[in-house]
């Protein structure tokens, strides 16, 4: 839904503190600088860097932040409201709040639950902590944002003292009134609804968005509490975050700038950076970025059924809701037994050539994918085969080799001491023939090795390539060891990546199609490119 105005959100990502919380990411100091450096160049106006008081790494990134070059992004220190039985000013974690940034964010008590059972004290004693820390620190910081933590369950439980935890902060002088849904198991109904409640009753207060994705619902919860009037979320990068995860910054900022009508530091030219910053940032903790997460996935924008390309071909409005570069990403369509006609001619002119569309190869190519992928190959994970494919089925492919035989042999030689793989082989080329043999960290290394040492002589060139990584999936599982496998290889020539497949009964055969494919597309690529 637009909101018809251009208001300003404030977007503050809590990456470098709350994604840390995931179960699989962990942040050196240097991890921690470096993807400061992409939320900024990203966009976003606040980075919460972590809590000072906790550990000496937040302590010592805090202490760098202060000489970083950011260009828009500011910092964030956070921590809890002071200890009960002490004031503020004497609260040392109060003060390593204020030693660290002048943007501060505490979290306070909003449930009777957690008044009680976490914090063990009285429902007065939470809200002055809430009143004395929100203050102190106003009086001696930029800018300060109250964390109503545990909100929404504390408004469901008792409306009337969640309420009054807000008031405290807000008389206190908080800039922003944060409503968390700590727990993430609030719908967006009800969002709605008590979002409309805290506005009745603070009508001049600022409002924001700390939503947890335990219910899926996090993304959704934000854009509800900015429809309601909230103009601050908050989120991680790729939705990381402790149990299932925050709110994904990835999915909310298009959201606001290009659903509803939001602006933001964010804007249109940075947003089309998005896909590759949170790449860069998977990159940097060594996580994969999911395939299939919206906006930025690889998936994201990727056709498979035969009838979504055909009206895709004429209006790619049919199937895709937004144009996915607008995000730094692009269409994608897949080859598999769901393919279609269009299909295969848009992939043709994909790969720069022109057919017409009632070519008969097309409806052979067709039928042979088809077939092919009933017997197990798998051409939506594997691009590479499918040119080659493709291209042969058009005769724009030459024989660069041809195999007369190979072998390779595994060698237990010492207990304590891994096999040792040797794979001999004979290949043709242009009616010579090179014999040769190489060994390698197990037989399909050694297969590669071999094969391309047999070739490099003639073909140079193939010094460049690289075996990337190397998947095996048994299919059917139920056939045990008689089951047909198949084999992916991703190769690489520091330049451009690409996968190819192999499948057969015997392992070594997957392999060695998806070897010779993953060669032969190398080849062919480099022959196009007038260099071979």
């Amino acid at each position: 839904m637009k909101s018809g105005m251009k208001d300003r959100v404030v977007v503050y990502d809590t990456t470098l503190r709350d994604g840390t919380q995931a179960e699989e990411v962990s942040l050196q100091l240097s991890d921690k600088i470096a993807i400061a450096h992409k939320l900024d160049e990203l966009g976003v106006d606040f980075i919460e860097g972590g809590w000072p008081g906790s550990n000496p790494k937040d302590m010592e990134f805090f202490e760098k932040a202060r000489k970083l070059p950011l260009s828009h992004a500011r910092f964030t220190a956070f921590g809890s409201t002071r200890r009960k039985g002490v004031r503020a000013s004497e609260d040392p974690q109060i003060r390593a709040l204020l030693e660290s940034s002048p943007v501060i964010t505490i979290f306070g008590k909003s449930w009777h639950l957690h008044v009680k059972e976490a914090l063990r004290t009285t429902p007065g004693e939470n809200l002055d902590m809430i009143h004395d820390s929100v203050s102190y620190l106003k009086a001696n910081a930029e800018a300060v944002f109250y964390d109503a933590e545990h909100f929404f369950d504390g408004y469901k439980d008792d409306p009337e003292y969640a309420l009054k935890s807000l008031e405290a902060a807000y008389e206190g002088g908080a800039d922003c009134l944060v409503l968390c849904d700590t727990n993430g198991g609030t719908l967006p109904g009800q969002i709605r609804e008590i979002v409309r409640a805290v506005r009745e009753r603070l009508p001049g207060a600022g409002i924001g968005a700390h939503m947890h994705n335990d219910s899926e619902c996090a993304v959704a919860n934000s854009l509800v509490l900015l429809e309601e009037g909230g103009r601050h979320v908050q989120g991680t990068i790729n939705g990381w975050g402790e149990r299932c995860g925050n709110a994904n910054l990835c999915s909310i900022i298009p959201a606001l700038i290009l659903k509803q009508g939001f602006s933001a530091g964010v804007d249109k030219a940075r947003l089309a950076g998005l896909k590759d910053i949170a790449g860069a940032i998977s990159e940097i903790a060594n996580i994969k970025l999911d395939s299939h997460q919206p906006y930025v996935g690889r998936s994201a924008f990727a056709h498979k059924g035969g009838v979504h390309v055909s009206a895709m071909q004429r209006n790619r409005k049919t199937y895709e809701h937004i144009e996915p570069e607008r995000v730094g990403n692009r269409t994608r369509v897949l080859l598999s037994d769901l393919s279609g006609r269009s299909n295969i001619i848009y992939k043709t002119r994909e790969f720069g050539v022109e057919v017409q569309e009632n070519d008969p190869a097309i409806s052979r190519v067709l039928e042979q994918v088809k077939d092919l992928e009933n017997r197990g190959f798998l051409y939506e994970s594997a691009e590479g085969s499918f040119e080659l494919l493709l291209k042969k089925a058009l005769g724009r492919h030459r024989r660069f080799f041809g195999l007369k035989g190979f072998r390779v042999i595994d060698e237990k030689r010492e207990w304590d001491q891994p096999p040792l793989s040797e794979a001999t082989i004979m290949v043709e080329v242009n009616n010579h023939v090179e014999h040769t043999a190489a060994v390698g960290r197990g037989p399909v290394d050694a297969m590669d090795a071999a094969l391309r040492k047999a070739l490099t002589k003639f073909y140079p060139v193939l010094r460049e390539v690289r075996l990337e990584d190397y998947k095996v999936r048994i299919l059917p599982e139920n056939k045990g060891t008689a089951a047909v496998t198949r084999v992916i290889i991703e190769s690489g020539d520091g330049k451009t990546r690409w996968s190819t497949v192999g499948v057969s009964e015997n392992i070594l055969e997957a392999s060695w199609q998806a070897l010779v494919d993953s060669i032969e597309y190398k080849l062919l690529r480099e022959e196009e490119a007038g260099l071979l």
